[in-house]
């Protein structure tokens, strides 16, 4: 079994120090700065520059596939940018929101892992809008990610990270956004990539139950707000996918209790990928 945290660590450099004394095998960051110099010789983290490009922004951090344990064996796949990448490198559309490499464990075969980042967005000034939406940037993922898929079945992925939209549902209700998100997780289905958590009871739902929230909804409150704590947090923007051929080896769960959810703003969501497949309760998003 290999064991994975995906985690938005919001450039806090004590989250380091809280991966140093993990179990995990491979950490999937997102706005991960560079380690701190008295832990950094703890990780195995690939060359990239720490930073994430575009919009003339000054963004000194970026997604990143850390190894945490002797226990597998990571091959980092270098990313270029669209302009640069010459034919068969691995493209994307903006570096610092996309992490891979192949994990190899020491027993079943190897998968390739995607840590992701979906930035948020503005519209174009001649709009006179003040919206932000993150949609259009996990959108740009989904065709980086489709340059690690070369045949319609049966390939090893597992894609995770902070996409920073809502699943089954739109702000307040709204059905406009709904119908924007949604198009998120079709388009990953469409790829073969299943969306398998964290759903509950694979993590703690909000509580009390936000009025936005569809009463049939198993998402699990993954972030909260500056004006929310770990106990009030009310949003799940953190999901899981993996190939269709990997998803039933995947259990998934959202470390979201108020006790143990750590120094950011988002909750470590832990993955375990199994040798074999896992029994059914495992699988909670097969019910969603």
């Amino acid at each position: 079994m290999v064991r994975l945290i995906s985690w938005n660590v919001a450039q806090r450099k004590v989250a380091w120090r809280f991966l140093a004394d993990s179990d995990a095998d491979i950490a999937l960051l997102q706005e991960a700065a560079e380690p701190p110099a008295d832990v950094a010789e703890k990780f195995e983290v690939d060359p990239a520059p720490w930073r994430t490009v575009g919009a003339e922004q000054n963004r000194r951090w970026r997604a990143a596939v850390v190894k945490l344990s002797d226990r597998v064996g990571v091959q980092w796949l270098e990313l270029k940018s669209l302009h640069e990448a010459q034919a068969g490198e691995l493209a994307v559309s903006r570096l610092g929101t996309l992490a891979a490499a192949k994990v190899i464990p020491s027993s079943g075969d190897p998968f390739i892992v995607a840590s992701m980042y979906a930035l948020w967005e503005k519209p174009h000034s001649a709009t006179g809008s003040a919206w932000i939406y993150a949609d259009g940037s996990a959108h740009r993922l989904i065709s980086d990610l489709s340059m690690l898929i070369g045949k319609q079945s049966n390939h090893s992925i597992l894609a995770a990270g902070d996409l920073n939209v809502l699943y089954g549902y739109g702000e307040g209700g709204n059905a406009y956004w709904e119908s924007r998100y949604t198009t998120v997780f079709s388009r990953m289905s469409a790829l073969g990539l299943s969306f398998v958590g964290p759903q509950a009871p694979a993590g703690r739902p909000a509580q009390p139950w936000p009025n936005e929230l569809p009463r049939t909804s198993k998402n699990v409150p993954t972030c909260c707000t500056r004006y929310q704590t770990p106990a009030t947090a009310t949003r799940q923007l953190d999901f899981v996918f993996a190939s269709n051929s990997l998803s039933e080896r995947v259990c998934v769960r959202a470390l979201n209790e108020p006790d143990h959810w750590g120094p950011s703003d988002h909750c470590r969501v832990r993955i375990e990928v199994h040798d074999h497949p896992q029994p059914r309760a495992c699988q909670t998003t097969r019910d969603a």
